[in-house]
């Protein structure tokens, strides 16, 4: 559009510079350019785009900021008559292409539409009719996510293709589809997501998570999601946004939920607004280019420079990702107004930050008050890809004493418990190192205000597969899967993980290959249990086990954790309900030799039970000693 337009001005422009008026008189030449001019900044005048495109009644905070765009709309008067909405301010900024529009919503506003007038010299050249719509209260949307949950990550592009009408898109600067390469696009889509809910419920999962879904218009590597450029559309190659809310409302009348990845920090250089700024201060500047230091520490640490902390959260992640400028209070209004209006679109039950450290604090922390206070059920979670439990916890909500104020951010992706999954998998014990490692994260917990609410996890798209990890050790894997399935917090597995998928993330990429079976002609489908081998049959049978037991169990769902200081090289931790008077225990073998244990020293948690039930080959057998196998992890259910 804005191209067209300025081919009509250039036009209008030559005319005016190429005839020759021989029998004008000045003035008359004066008047005749004049009258050419105002034709021009009529044409100059065309609306684009208002965001967001709608909004709704009924919201606790009355204030919605409505980002105007179009050539020269700035030149514009604007007006609008609604019964309970007020036009408190028109803000005008360095480009004359933006109008930030101010309106107020009574809490008495209905339901409906009205136009929003844009004239020039008094005169109405058009006209945007702006709907309010009623908030959609129904008591299953929103719910939450919690550790009664088990998520499933999973990246669109390589999941499933159920759609190949949208495999390319004419107009978008990517349109290279080639599946021999991890850097364009494969053709996943929200469609084959569809498709495959329910062997995801099947497999136990209860909460979906995909990388972003909006729309990533960039020449290479679109395909992660995660530089955006344009906030309010789901990206075409994916479907649309009303698949989008198919998508989750499908989730939900299955019973499960979807969990939304948003980003905070950053952009991508191909986004509408970057090729068109509202002000020089939409992104940070600096004299040349300055990529952060990606030094988390530089925030925390009391001894920082200012230059040091400057360039860490103002710095930009890549050179196609801009760093946007959260200090900015329009950039403000419209990251949390965005996130507010998807939430309320779809029912979206909980938000997936990325790179949550590099953001500006003090807005996060506002971002995360009036996101609870619109929806107090919602799960919010930060990626703290961070060293060590005090850089995390450093950004968990409640962390009040060194900070100075509340993040309120709920819980982290707690990295702390995956590198000591590790350590426990592959180290050899010692007063710090394998199981006495997990050990001693978790002994960390008294530095988070719920650590019920980190969300925990063994690989993910930026990470090696954890089946690499483990050297393809299928004992370590299942040692693994257990402890992150029996642990406090909120599991997250990584699409594939339950059927050996492997490979690290260095070379290539290939951390992030297909999903066998998700595209037609594929020469095997691991989505059916004849696509799979005997092994990666064990693999997901043992993980469905395992969570489908979680489904049912209150002592995983909701149980505290008791954890016992390692002996002989064994771990052991319970999970219990006191209320629902449920205990599962978890015994951890990470050596190579079977071990014997003896349970006298955890009287105070088995409470005289005798027997117990082995939750993966459901056999029953006394607890008084119990011998576990060399490289296990045993999940009891006392009975």
């Amino acid at each position: 559009m804005i191209k067209s337009q300025n081919h009509t001005n250039q036009a209008l422009s030559f005319n005016a510079q190429t005839h020759s008026f021989p029998k004008l008189g000045k003035n008359l030449f004066i008047v005749v350019a004049f009258v050419i001019s105002s034709i021009t900044n009529l044409f100059a005048q065309k609306l684009e785009r208002i965001e967001p495109m709608f909004w709704y009644t009924g919201m606790h905070n009355p204030k919605l900021q409505l980002l105007v765009h179009g050539e020269n709309i700035a030149s514009s008067t604007v007006s609008l008559t609604y019964p309970g909405v007020k036009l408190v301010k028109v803000n005008k900024v360095e480009n004359p292409n933006y109008l930030f529009l101010d309106l107020t919503l009574s809490s008495t506003v209905k339901a409906g539409s009205f136009p929003i007038h844009f004239a020039v010299k008094g005169k109405k050249t058009f006209s945007y009719t702006y709907e309010l719509k009623n908030r959609n209260k129904s008591a299953d949307r929103i719910q939450g996510v919690t550790q009664k949950d088990f998520i499933y990550l999973l990246m669109p592009d390589r999941f499933s293709n159920g759609d190949k009408s949208n495999d390319v898109v004419q107009g978008l600067t990517e349109t290279a589809l080639n599946r021999d390469s991890m850097y364009y696009r494969h053709g996943g889509d929200i469609e084959g997501v569809i498709n495959h809910l329910d062997y995801l419920k099947d497999l136990g999962i209860t909460t979906v998570w995909m990388t972003p879904e909006i729309e990533n218009d960039m020449p290479r590597a679109s395909y992660h999601g995660y530089a955006a450029t344009d906030h309010y559309k789901i990206d075409p190659r994916y479907g649309t946004n009303e698949l989008y809310k198919k998508y989750v409302e499908t989730a939900h009348a299955k019973g499960m939920k979807v969990i939304k990845d948003i980003v905070h920090n950053h952009i991508g250089t191909g986004h509408w607004f970057f090729k068109d700024l509202p002000m020089k201060s939409w992104v940070h500047q600096w004299p040349k280019y300055t990529q952060t230091s990606y030094r988390d520490q530089t925030v925390m640490d009391t001894h920082a420079s200012a230059a040091d902390r400057k360039k860490m959260l103002d710095g930009w992640f890549v050179p196609s990702m801009p760093d946007l400028n959260e200090s900015n209070p329009f950039v403000q209004n419209y990251l949390t107004q965005n996130h507010i209006w998807w939430i309320e679109y779809a029912g979206i039950d909980g938000l997936r930050l990325d790179t949550y450290p590099y953001n500006d604090p003090e807005y996060m922390a506002d971002w995360a008050i009036k996101l609870k206070t619109e929806f107090p059920n919602l799960s919010v979670f930060g990626e703290t890809f961070v060293n060590g439990v005090a850089n995390q916890a450093y950004f968990a909500g409640g962390n009040t004493v060194n900070r100075g104020f509340d993040t309120h951010l709920p819980g982290i992706t707690d990295m702390a418990v995956k590198d000591a999954i590790y350590e426990t998998v592959n180290g050899k014990n010692g007063w710090t190192d394998g199981v006495n490692r997990l050990y001693d994260v978790v002994a960390h917990d008294f530095m988070y205000k719920d650590p019920t609410l980190n969300c925990i996890a063994l690989d993910n798209h930026d990470m090696s597969r954890f089946y690499s990890v483990v050297n393809e050790d299928f004992d370590k894997y299942k040692m693994g899967m257990a402890i992150l399935l029996t642990m406090r917090g909120i599991p997250q597995m990584y699409y594939g993980t339950e059927i050996l998928m492997k490979n690290f993330s260095n070379p290539d990429g290939l951390v992030r290959s297909d999903f066998p079976g998700g595209w037609d002609g594929d020469k095997k489908d691991k989505f059916i249990a004849d696509g799979r081998t005997n092994k990666e049959n064990e693999a997901f049978n043992f993980v469905k086990t395992l969570a489908n037991f979680r489904k049912n169990s209150l002592a995983l769902q909701t149980g505290k954790l008791m954890q016992f200081v390692p002996e002989d090289d064994i771990y052991v931790y319970f999970r219990y309900n006191a209320a629902a008077k449920g205990t599962v225990m978890v015994v951890v073998n990470n050596t190579d030799k079977e071990k014997t244990l003896n349970t006298d020293r955890f009287a105070e948690r088995i409470n005289g039970t005798t027997t117990a039930k082995n939750v993966i080959t459901g056999e029953t057998s006394a607890i008084k000693e119990i011998k576990v196998p060399a490289k296990t992890t045993l999940v009891l259910e006392l009975g």
